[in-house]
Protein backbone atom coordinates (compact mmCIF):
# COMPACT_ATOMS: atom_id res chain seq x y z
CA UNK A 1 0.00 0.00 0.00
CA UNK A 2 0.97 3.70 -0.88
CA UNK A 3 2.68 6.10 2.01
CA UNK A 4 2.06 9.07 -0.22
CA UNK A 5 -0.83 11.26 1.21
CA UNK A 6 -3.46 13.57 -0.66
CA UNK A 7 -3.91 16.58 1.50
CA UNK A 8 -2.90 14.03 4.78
CA UNK A 9 -5.01 11.01 3.06
CA UNK A 10 -4.22 8.20 1.65
CA UNK A 11 -2.91 8.62 -2.27
CA UNK A 12 -5.67 6.60 -3.14
CA UNK A 13 -8.17 8.97 -2.59
CA UNK A 14 -6.31 11.10 -5.50
CA UNK A 15 -6.65 8.62 -8.17
CA UNK A 16 -10.07 8.06 -7.10
CA UNK A 17 -10.92 11.93 -6.80
CA UNK A 18 -10.30 12.54 -10.33
CA UNK A 19 -11.52 9.13 -12.04
CA UNK A 20 -14.96 10.01 -10.28
CA UNK A 21 -14.69 13.75 -11.37
CA UNK A 22 -14.12 12.87 -15.10
CA UNK A 23 -16.69 9.89 -14.98
CA UNK A 24 -19.13 12.85 -13.39
CA UNK A 25 -18.10 15.29 -15.88
CA UNK A 26 -19.02 12.82 -18.75
CA UNK A 27 -22.42 11.97 -17.06
CA UNK A 28 -23.80 15.63 -15.96
CA UNK A 29 -22.02 17.06 -19.66
CA UNK A 30 -24.90 14.50 -21.31
CA UNK A 31 -27.38 14.79 -18.64
CA UNK A 32 -27.81 18.48 -19.12
CA UNK A 33 -28.44 18.16 -22.68
CA UNK A 34 -30.52 14.94 -22.47
CA UNK A 35 -34.21 15.92 -22.21
CA UNK A 36 -33.35 19.30 -23.94
CA UNK A 37 -32.06 17.33 -27.34
CA UNK A 38 -35.25 15.03 -27.20
CA UNK A 39 -37.94 17.98 -26.72
CA UNK A 40 -36.22 19.92 -29.88
CA UNK A 41 -37.59 19.89 -32.75
CA UNK A 42 -36.32 17.51 -35.27
CA UNK A 43 -35.62 20.93 -37.49
CA UNK A 44 -33.43 22.26 -35.27
CA UNK A 45 -31.32 18.75 -34.93
CA UNK A 46 -33.52 17.46 -31.92
CA UNK A 47 -35.99 14.04 -31.58
CA UNK A 48 -39.20 15.96 -31.70
CA UNK A 49 -40.48 13.70 -28.63
CA UNK A 50 -43.05 15.19 -26.47
CA UNK A 51 -42.78 16.42 -23.14
CA UNK A 52 -44.17 13.50 -21.50
CA UNK A 53 -42.46 10.24 -23.36
CA UNK A 54 -39.27 12.68 -22.91
CA UNK A 55 -39.82 12.88 -19.18
CA UNK A 56 -40.70 8.90 -19.42
CA UNK A 57 -37.54 8.14 -21.15
CA UNK A 58 -35.38 10.82 -19.19
CA UNK A 59 -36.53 8.68 -16.07
CA UNK A 60 -35.97 5.18 -17.00
CA UNK A 61 -32.16 6.16 -18.40
CA UNK A 62 -31.28 7.83 -15.37
CA UNK A 63 -33.30 5.15 -13.25
CA UNK A 64 -31.24 2.88 -15.58
CA UNK A 65 -27.97 4.22 -14.86
CA UNK A 66 -27.83 4.19 -10.64
CA UNK A 67 -30.43 0.49 -10.70
CA UNK A 68 -27.42 -1.31 -12.58
CA UNK A 69 -24.95 -0.37 -9.72
CA UNK A 70 -26.88 -2.89 -7.43
CA UNK A 71 -25.57 -5.83 -10.12
CA UNK A 72 -22.49 -3.82 -10.05
CA UNK A 73 -21.67 -3.88 -6.59
CA UNK A 74 -22.48 -7.48 -6.67
CA UNK A 75 -19.99 -8.56 -9.75
CA UNK A 76 -16.93 -6.38 -8.02
CA UNK A 77 -17.78 -8.18 -4.46
CA UNK A 78 -17.98 -11.81 -5.69
CA UNK A 79 -15.95 -11.61 -9.47
CA UNK A 80 -13.47 -9.09 -10.58
CA UNK A 81 -13.10 -6.40 -7.72
CA UNK A 82 -14.11 -3.26 -7.07
CA UNK A 83 -10.53 -2.01 -9.33
CA UNK A 84 -11.69 -3.93 -12.63
CA UNK A 85 -15.11 -2.96 -12.19
CA UNK A 86 -14.10 0.69 -12.62
CA UNK A 87 -11.97 0.09 -14.70
CA UNK A 88 -13.87 -1.85 -17.11
CA UNK A 89 -17.31 0.75 -16.22
CA UNK A 90 -15.50 3.55 -17.53
CA UNK A 91 -14.46 1.93 -21.01
CA UNK A 92 -18.16 0.80 -21.63
CA UNK A 93 -18.97 4.74 -20.45
CA UNK A 94 -16.71 5.99 -22.86
CA UNK A 95 -18.08 3.94 -25.94
CA UNK A 96 -21.52 5.08 -25.04
CA UNK A 97 -20.69 8.41 -25.16
CA UNK A 98 -18.97 8.40 -28.05
CA UNK A 99 -21.65 6.13 -29.79
CA UNK A 100 -23.84 9.19 -29.09
CA UNK A 101 -21.56 11.62 -30.79
CA UNK A 102 -21.42 9.29 -34.35
CA UNK A 103 -24.26 11.57 -35.92
CA UNK A 104 -22.51 14.63 -35.02
CA UNK A 105 -19.34 13.47 -36.43
CA UNK A 106 -20.77 11.85 -39.74
CA UNK A 107 -22.26 15.12 -40.14
CA UNK A 108 -18.61 16.75 -39.76
CA UNK A 109 -17.91 15.20 -43.50
CA UNK A 110 -21.23 16.28 -44.68
CA UNK A 111 -23.00 12.89 -44.83
CA UNK A 112 -25.51 13.77 -42.28
CA UNK A 113 -29.16 15.05 -43.27
CA UNK A 114 -30.77 17.56 -41.01
CA UNK A 115 -33.88 15.69 -38.50
CA UNK A 116 -34.31 12.76 -37.15
CA UNK A 117 -32.42 9.77 -38.45
CA UNK A 118 -32.65 6.13 -38.11
CA UNK A 119 -28.46 7.00 -37.09
CA UNK A 120 -29.60 10.05 -34.39
CA UNK A 121 -32.22 7.54 -33.06
CA UNK A 122 -30.55 4.37 -33.29
CA UNK A 123 -26.95 5.74 -32.02
CA UNK A 124 -28.74 7.89 -29.38
CA UNK A 125 -30.14 4.66 -27.34
CA UNK A 126 -27.18 2.55 -28.06
CA UNK A 127 -24.88 5.01 -26.08
CA UNK A 128 -27.76 5.17 -23.34
CA UNK A 129 -27.36 1.74 -22.66
CA UNK A 130 -23.73 1.38 -22.65
CA UNK A 131 -23.93 4.85 -20.16
CA UNK A 132 -26.58 2.75 -17.79
CA UNK A 133 -24.25 -0.14 -17.86
CA UNK A 134 -20.96 1.17 -17.83
CA UNK A 135 -22.12 3.55 -14.96
CA UNK A 136 -23.12 0.38 -12.86
CA UNK A 137 -20.14 -1.15 -12.95
CA UNK A 138 -18.16 2.32 -11.79
CA UNK A 139 -20.15 4.03 -9.45
CA UNK A 140 -20.77 1.92 -6.51
CA UNK A 141 -17.61 0.83 -6.40
CA UNK A 142 -15.51 3.70 -6.98
CA UNK A 143 -17.25 4.76 -3.34
CA UNK A 144 -16.59 1.37 -1.88
CA UNK A 145 -12.69 1.57 -2.95
CA UNK A 146 -12.74 5.18 -0.83
CA UNK A 147 -14.66 3.34 1.90
CA UNK A 148 -11.76 1.07 2.11
CA UNK A 149 -9.17 3.54 2.24
CA UNK A 150 -9.91 3.92 5.89
CA UNK A 151 -9.82 0.92 7.26
CA UNK A 152 -11.70 -1.65 8.98
CA UNK A 153 -14.52 -1.67 11.24
CA UNK A 154 -12.61 0.12 14.07
CA UNK A 155 -11.74 2.84 11.87
CA UNK A 156 -15.78 3.34 10.94
CA UNK A 157 -16.43 6.81 13.03
CA UNK A 158 -13.37 8.31 12.39
CA UNK A 159 -14.27 11.89 11.50
CA UNK A 160 -11.11 11.27 9.08
CA UNK A 161 -13.56 9.22 6.92
CA UNK A 162 -15.96 12.04 6.75
CA UNK A 163 -13.91 14.15 5.52
CA UNK A 164 -11.86 11.97 2.66
CA UNK A 165 -15.64 11.50 1.53
CA UNK A 166 -16.36 15.37 1.68
CA UNK A 167 -13.00 16.07 -0.86
CA UNK A 168 -13.94 12.84 -2.58
CA UNK A 169 -17.90 14.72 -3.11
CA UNK A 170 -15.92 17.42 -4.47
CA UNK A 171 -14.22 16.15 -7.17
CA UNK A 172 -17.72 14.86 -8.08
CA UNK A 173 -18.89 18.77 -8.37
CA UNK A 174 -16.07 20.16 -10.20
CA UNK A 175 -16.53 17.87 -13.08
CA UNK A 176 -20.27 18.69 -12.52
CA UNK A 177 -19.71 22.17 -12.63
CA UNK A 178 -17.57 21.83 -15.91
CA UNK A 179 -19.40 20.33 -18.01
CA UNK A 180 -22.76 21.18 -18.66
CA UNK A 181 -20.99 24.53 -19.66
CA UNK A 182 -18.36 22.71 -22.10
CA UNK A 183 -21.06 20.13 -23.35
CA UNK A 184 -24.29 22.79 -23.39
CA UNK A 185 -21.92 25.43 -25.15
CA UNK A 186 -21.42 22.64 -27.88
CA UNK A 187 -24.26 21.38 -28.48
CA UNK A 188 -26.10 25.05 -29.06
CA UNK A 189 -23.37 26.81 -31.06
CA UNK A 190 -21.91 23.65 -33.11
CA UNK A 191 -24.08 20.53 -33.02
CA UNK A 192 -25.95 18.24 -30.29
CA UNK A 193 -23.92 15.62 -30.91
CA UNK A 194 -20.41 16.88 -30.23
CA UNK A 195 -21.92 17.93 -27.02
CA UNK A 196 -22.32 14.35 -26.50
CA UNK A 197 -18.66 13.69 -27.52
CA UNK A 198 -17.11 16.25 -25.00
CA UNK A 199 -18.68 14.03 -22.47
CA UNK A 200 -16.85 10.96 -23.83
CA UNK A 201 -13.68 12.43 -23.53
CA UNK A 202 -13.85 13.35 -20.57
CA UNK A 203 -14.57 9.80 -19.12
CA UNK A 204 -11.60 8.72 -21.21
CA UNK A 205 -9.46 11.31 -19.60
CA UNK A 206 -10.67 9.73 -16.23
CA UNK A 207 -9.36 6.19 -17.37
CA UNK A 208 -5.92 7.56 -18.58
CA UNK A 209 -5.23 8.97 -15.08
CA UNK A 210 -6.72 6.04 -13.52
CA UNK A 211 -4.60 3.44 -15.31
CA UNK A 212 -1.47 6.12 -14.61
CA UNK A 213 -1.96 5.97 -10.75
CA UNK A 214 -2.76 2.72 -10.53
CA UNK A 215 -0.52 2.01 -7.58
CA UNK A 216 -1.95 4.66 -5.39
CA UNK A 217 -4.71 1.62 -5.46
CA UNK A 218 -2.25 -1.37 -4.47
CA UNK A 219 -3.69 -3.57 -1.75
CA UNK A 220 -7.63 -2.15 -2.17
CA UNK A 221 -10.15 -2.77 -4.01
CA UNK A 222 -8.97 -6.20 -5.17
CA UNK A 223 -11.11 -9.68 -6.33
CA UNK A 224 -12.19 -11.76 -4.24
CA UNK A 225 -9.26 -14.34 -3.08
CA UNK A 226 -10.74 -18.48 -2.52
CA UNK A 227 -8.10 -20.32 -1.22
CA UNK A 228 -9.78 -23.78 -1.20
CA UNK A 229 -10.90 -25.94 -4.09
CA UNK A 230 -14.30 -26.44 -2.91
CA UNK A 231 -14.49 -22.11 -2.85
CA UNK A 232 -12.80 -21.91 -6.14
CA UNK A 233 -15.23 -24.31 -8.16
CA UNK A 234 -17.84 -22.54 -6.05
CA UNK A 235 -16.65 -18.82 -7.87
CA UNK A 236 -16.12 -20.24 -11.29
CA UNK A 237 -19.94 -21.43 -10.95
CA UNK A 238 -21.13 -18.34 -10.08
CA UNK A 239 -18.83 -16.62 -12.55
CA UNK A 240 -20.19 -19.04 -15.60
CA UNK A 241 -23.75 -18.08 -14.16
CA UNK A 242 -23.45 -14.20 -14.04
CA UNK A 243 -22.03 -14.58 -17.38
CA UNK A 244 -25.15 -16.20 -18.45
CA UNK A 245 -27.42 -13.97 -16.42
CA UNK A 246 -25.24 -10.73 -17.06
CA UNK A 247 -26.01 -11.42 -21.26
CA UNK A 248 -29.28 -12.23 -21.37
CA UNK A 249 -30.28 -9.23 -19.22
CA UNK A 250 -28.50 -7.21 -21.39
CA UNK A 251 -30.26 -8.09 -24.40
CA UNK A 252 -33.55 -7.74 -22.76
CA UNK A 253 -32.10 -3.88 -21.73
CA UNK A 254 -30.92 -3.25 -25.20
CA UNK A 255 -34.46 -4.49 -26.56
CA UNK A 256 -36.02 -2.23 -24.07
CA UNK A 257 -34.35 0.69 -24.61
CA UNK A 258 -34.88 -0.17 -28.38
CA UNK A 259 -38.85 -0.38 -28.13
CA UNK A 260 -39.22 2.03 -25.40
CA UNK A 261 -40.78 5.04 -27.28
CA UNK A 262 -43.38 2.24 -29.65
CA UNK A 263 -44.34 0.34 -26.47
CA UNK A 264 -45.37 3.54 -23.93
CA UNK A 265 -42.47 4.56 -21.87
CA UNK A 266 -44.71 6.29 -19.28
CA UNK A 267 -46.68 2.42 -18.35
CA UNK A 268 -43.15 1.24 -18.64
CA UNK A 269 -41.43 4.18 -16.20
CA UNK A 270 -44.86 3.67 -13.66
CA UNK A 271 -44.61 -0.56 -13.67
CA UNK A 272 -40.98 -0.33 -13.18
CA UNK A 273 -41.31 1.52 -10.02
CA UNK A 274 -43.35 -1.23 -8.19
CA UNK A 275 -41.14 -3.59 -9.54
CA UNK A 276 -37.90 -1.95 -7.86
CA UNK A 277 -39.93 -1.43 -5.14
CA UNK A 278 -40.73 -5.25 -4.54
CA UNK A 279 -36.97 -6.26 -5.37
CA UNK A 280 -36.03 -3.61 -2.74
CA UNK A 281 -38.13 -5.21 -0.29
CA UNK A 282 -37.21 -8.57 -1.25
CA UNK A 283 -33.68 -8.04 -0.99
CA UNK A 284 -33.61 -6.20 2.17
CA UNK A 285 -35.56 -9.07 3.73
CA UNK A 286 -33.54 -11.70 2.20
CA UNK A 287 -30.33 -10.22 3.66
CA UNK A 288 -31.76 -9.18 7.30
CA UNK A 289 -33.28 -13.07 7.54
CA UNK A 290 -30.96 -15.45 5.88
CA UNK A 291 -27.92 -12.92 5.35
CA UNK A 292 -25.71 -14.87 8.80
CA UNK A 293 -26.19 -11.68 9.98
CA UNK A 294 -26.00 -10.74 14.20
CA UNK A 295 -28.22 -8.81 15.68
CA UNK A 296 -26.82 -5.55 15.53
CA UNK A 297 -25.94 -6.27 11.84
CA UNK A 298 -29.57 -6.58 11.11
CA UNK A 299 -30.10 -3.63 13.24
CA UNK A 300 -28.04 -1.43 10.96
CA UNK A 301 -29.21 -2.80 7.82
CA UNK A 302 -33.04 -1.94 8.84
CA UNK A 303 -31.40 1.80 9.21
CA UNK A 304 -30.37 1.49 6.03
CA UNK A 305 -33.72 0.53 4.63
CA UNK A 306 -35.31 2.81 6.29
CA UNK A 307 -33.14 5.45 5.75
CA UNK A 308 -33.29 5.19 1.83
CA UNK A 309 -36.54 5.39 1.48
CA UNK A 310 -35.85 8.69 2.70
CA UNK A 311 -33.35 8.83 0.08
CA UNK A 312 -35.51 8.41 -2.71
CA UNK A 313 -37.88 10.80 -1.74
CA UNK A 314 -35.33 13.39 -1.65
CA UNK A 315 -34.21 12.62 -4.71
CA UNK A 316 -37.16 12.57 -6.51
CA UNK A 317 -37.06 16.49 -5.86
CA UNK A 318 -33.18 16.70 -6.40
CA UNK A 319 -33.29 15.46 -9.68
CA UNK A 320 -35.48 17.50 -11.30
CA UNK A 321 -32.77 19.74 -12.13
CA UNK A 322 -31.67 17.94 -15.14
CA UNK A 323 -35.80 17.82 -16.39
CA UNK A 324 -38.06 19.96 -15.07
CA UNK A 325 -35.80 22.90 -13.60
CA UNK A 326 -33.48 22.38 -16.95
CA UNK A 327 -37.01 22.74 -19.07
CA UNK A 328 -37.94 25.46 -16.91
CA UNK A 329 -34.86 27.37 -17.54
CA UNK A 330 -35.37 26.59 -21.22
CA UNK A 331 -39.12 27.91 -22.06
CA UNK A 332 -39.96 30.19 -19.17
CA UNK A 333 -36.80 32.20 -18.00
CA UNK A 334 -35.25 35.23 -19.21
CA UNK A 335 -31.89 33.82 -20.40
CA UNK A 336 -30.76 36.74 -22.41
CA UNK A 337 -27.31 38.75 -20.91
CA UNK A 338 -25.69 41.19 -23.38
CA UNK A 339 -27.14 39.97 -25.97
CA UNK A 340 -26.14 36.31 -26.26
CA UNK A 341 -28.70 34.02 -25.02
CA UNK A 342 -27.03 31.88 -22.36
CA UNK A 343 -27.63 27.97 -23.52
CA UNK A 344 -30.42 26.49 -20.98
CA UNK A 345 -27.81 23.44 -20.08
CA UNK A 346 -25.17 25.88 -18.22
CA UNK A 347 -27.91 26.32 -15.47
CA UNK A 348 -27.10 22.87 -14.57
CA UNK A 349 -23.61 23.92 -13.44
CA UNK A 350 -25.57 26.16 -10.59
CA UNK A 351 -25.97 23.62 -8.19
CA UNK A 352 -21.97 22.38 -8.44
CA UNK A 353 -20.95 26.09 -7.96
CA UNK A 354 -22.85 26.23 -4.61
CA UNK A 355 -21.39 22.48 -3.92
CA UNK A 356 -18.06 23.86 -4.02
CA UNK A 357 -18.18 27.06 -2.11
CA UNK A 358 -20.47 25.74 0.62
CA UNK A 359 -18.91 22.34 1.33
CA UNK A 360 -16.28 23.36 3.47
CA UNK A 361 -18.31 25.40 5.34
CA UNK A 362 -20.69 22.78 6.07
CA UNK A 363 -17.84 20.35 7.09
CA UNK A 364 -16.37 22.83 9.18
CA UNK A 365 -19.64 23.72 10.47
CA UNK A 366 -20.10 20.17 11.44
CA UNK A 367 -16.76 19.92 12.91
CA UNK A 368 -17.24 22.82 15.27
CA UNK A 369 -20.76 21.40 16.58
CA UNK A 370 -19.15 18.16 17.17
CA UNK A 371 -16.67 19.47 19.06
CA UNK A 372 -19.24 20.91 21.39
CA UNK A 373 -21.23 17.75 21.27
CA UNK A 374 -23.81 19.89 19.05
CA UNK A 375 -23.70 17.78 15.89
CA UNK A 376 -27.20 16.43 14.83
CA UNK A 377 -27.25 12.48 14.11
CA UNK A 378 -27.04 11.37 10.52
CA UNK A 379 -30.53 10.84 10.69
CA UNK A 380 -31.02 14.54 11.64
CA UNK A 381 -29.12 15.49 8.81
CA UNK A 382 -31.53 13.68 6.17
CA UNK A 383 -34.45 15.68 7.83
CA UNK A 384 -32.99 18.89 6.96
CA UNK A 385 -32.24 17.85 3.90
CA UNK A 386 -35.68 17.44 3.32
CA UNK A 387 -37.04 20.40 4.62
CA UNK A 388 -34.48 22.39 2.83
CA UNK A 389 -35.51 20.84 -0.92
CA UNK A 390 -38.96 21.69 -0.13
CA UNK A 391 -37.98 25.57 0.08
CA UNK A 392 -36.03 25.32 -2.57
CA UNK A 393 -39.63 24.07 -4.86
CA UNK A 394 -41.43 26.83 -2.43
CA UNK A 395 -39.05 29.53 -4.35
CA UNK A 396 -40.18 27.82 -7.87
CA UNK A 397 -44.06 28.05 -6.65
CA UNK A 398 -43.90 31.88 -7.32
CA UNK A 399 -41.75 31.77 -10.32
CA UNK A 400 -44.26 29.06 -11.49
CA UNK A 401 -47.06 31.51 -10.93
CA UNK A 402 -45.09 34.34 -13.12
CA UNK A 403 -44.53 31.95 -15.78
CA UNK A 404 -48.19 31.44 -15.67
CA UNK A 405 -48.66 34.90 -15.83
CA UNK A 406 -47.04 34.87 -19.18
CA UNK A 407 -43.63 36.45 -18.67
CA UNK A 408 -40.28 35.10 -18.12
CA UNK A 409 -38.96 34.83 -14.47
CA UNK A 410 -35.58 36.38 -13.93
CA UNK A 411 -33.02 33.31 -13.69
CA UNK A 412 -32.54 34.56 -9.61
CA UNK A 413 -35.35 32.35 -8.98
CA UNK A 414 -33.16 29.05 -10.56
CA UNK A 415 -30.41 30.12 -8.57
CA UNK A 416 -31.82 30.78 -5.50
CA UNK A 417 -33.76 27.09 -5.91
CA UNK A 418 -30.65 25.33 -6.14
CA UNK A 419 -28.81 26.93 -3.65
CA UNK A 420 -31.65 25.68 -0.87
CA UNK A 421 -31.07 22.29 -2.92
CA UNK A 422 -27.72 22.72 -2.19
CA UNK A 423 -27.89 23.16 1.65
CA UNK A 424 -30.52 20.34 1.29
CA UNK A 425 -27.83 18.13 -0.44
CA UNK A 426 -25.17 18.81 1.51
CA UNK A 427 -26.84 17.98 4.60
CA UNK A 428 -27.46 14.46 3.22
CA UNK A 429 -25.40 13.33 0.11
CA UNK A 430 -22.38 13.00 1.48
CA UNK A 431 -23.80 12.10 4.99
CA UNK A 432 -25.65 9.31 3.16
CA UNK A 433 -22.35 7.85 1.00
CA UNK A 434 -20.29 7.72 4.17
CA UNK A 435 -23.42 6.30 6.44
CA UNK A 436 -23.87 3.28 4.00
CA UNK A 437 -20.14 2.18 4.28
CA UNK A 438 -20.17 2.59 7.69
CA UNK A 439 -23.21 0.76 8.67
CA UNK A 440 -22.92 -1.84 6.27
CA UNK A 441 -21.26 -5.60 7.15
CA UNK A 442 -18.36 -6.36 5.34
CA UNK A 443 -19.82 -9.02 2.47
CA UNK A 444 -22.25 -6.83 1.64
CA UNK A 445 -20.36 -3.51 1.36
CA UNK A 446 -20.69 -3.50 -2.73
CA UNK A 447 -24.22 -4.58 -2.63
CA UNK A 448 -25.78 -1.65 -0.03
CA UNK A 449 -23.74 0.97 -1.70
CA UNK A 450 -25.49 -0.50 -5.00
CA UNK A 451 -28.69 0.02 -2.71
CA UNK A 452 -28.15 3.22 -2.05
CA UNK A 453 -27.79 4.32 -5.82
CA UNK A 454 -31.05 2.09 -5.73
CA UNK A 455 -32.90 4.96 -4.22
CA UNK A 456 -31.29 7.64 -6.61
CA UNK A 457 -32.49 5.18 -9.26
CA UNK A 458 -36.50 5.68 -7.68
CA UNK A 459 -36.01 9.29 -7.23
CA UNK A 460 -34.78 9.83 -11.39
CA UNK A 461 -37.71 8.00 -12.12
CA UNK A 462 -40.62 9.75 -10.18
CA UNK A 463 -38.70 12.93 -11.35
CA UNK A 464 -38.76 11.91 -15.06
CA UNK A 465 -42.68 11.01 -14.40
CA UNK A 466 -42.96 14.59 -12.65
CA UNK A 467 -41.24 16.52 -15.18
CA UNK A 468 -43.75 15.54 -17.99
CA UNK A 469 -46.71 17.07 -15.94
CA UNK A 470 -44.55 19.63 -14.57
CA UNK A 471 -42.70 21.41 -17.68
CA UNK A 472 -45.63 23.59 -19.07
CA UNK A 473 -45.80 22.38 -22.26
CA UNK A 474 -49.14 23.03 -22.91
CA UNK A 475 -51.47 25.91 -21.52
CA UNK A 476 -53.44 23.12 -18.98
CA UNK A 477 -49.60 22.20 -17.55
CA UNK A 478 -48.80 25.41 -17.68
CA UNK A 479 -51.69 26.67 -15.40
CA UNK A 480 -51.05 23.89 -13.12
CA UNK A 481 -47.82 24.65 -12.40
CA UNK A 482 -47.37 26.85 -9.31
CA UNK A 483 -50.16 23.84 -7.15
CA UNK A 484 -47.80 21.38 -8.77
CA UNK A 485 -44.74 22.43 -7.34
CA UNK A 486 -46.44 23.25 -4.02
CA UNK A 487 -47.51 19.58 -3.45
CA UNK A 488 -43.57 19.01 -4.10
CA UNK A 489 -43.15 21.16 -1.05
CA UNK A 490 -45.44 20.09 1.28
CA UNK A 491 -44.39 16.39 0.11
CA UNK A 492 -40.89 17.44 1.22
CA UNK A 493 -41.09 19.46 4.17
CA UNK A 494 -43.67 17.11 5.81
CA UNK A 495 -41.39 13.84 5.03
CA UNK A 496 -38.36 15.67 6.67
CA UNK A 497 -40.56 16.57 9.76
CA UNK A 498 -41.19 13.23 10.11
CA UNK A 499 -38.13 11.88 10.03
CA UNK A 500 -37.43 14.30 12.68
CA UNK A 501 -40.19 12.76 14.63
CA UNK A 502 -38.31 9.69 14.58
CA UNK A 503 -34.75 10.25 14.35
CA UNK A 504 -34.34 8.96 18.22
CA UNK A 505 -35.09 5.80 17.66
CA UNK A 506 -33.53 5.37 13.96
CA UNK A 507 -30.18 6.64 16.57
CA UNK A 508 -30.58 3.88 19.32
CA UNK A 509 -30.97 1.26 16.06
CA UNK A 510 -27.43 2.69 14.91
CA UNK A 511 -25.29 1.61 17.85
CA UNK A 512 -22.27 2.89 17.55
CA UNK A 513 -22.29 4.56 14.60
CA UNK A 514 -22.91 8.43 14.39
Amino acid sequence: MSTKTFFGHPSGLATLFFTEMWERFSYYGMRALLILFMTTPALSGGLEFDDVTSGAIYGLYTMGVYLLALPGGWLADHIIGLKKSVWYGGIIITLGHFTMAIPGIVGLFGMHTEGVTGLDTNSFFLGLILIAVGTGMLKPNVSSIVGELYGGAEDKDSAKRDAGFSIFYMGINIGALLAPIVCSFLAAEVDWHLGFGAAGIGMLLGLIQYKATASNLDGYGDAPVYETPEEQAKAAKTANIAKIVGGVALVIFALFFFNVISIDAVSIANASKYIISAAAVLFFGYVILLGGLNIEEKKKVGVIGLLLIFSALFWSGFEQAGSTLNLFAERFTDRTVFGWEIPAGMFQSINSMFIIIFAPIFGAMWVWLAKKNLEPSSPLKFAFGLILLGIGFLVMYFAAKIAASGDLAAPTWLIFTYLFHTFGELSLSPVGLSLVTKLSPHRYAGQMMGMWFLSIAMGNLFAGLIAGSLSGGTEDALASMPSQYMLIVYTTVGAGILLLLISKPVRKLMGNVH
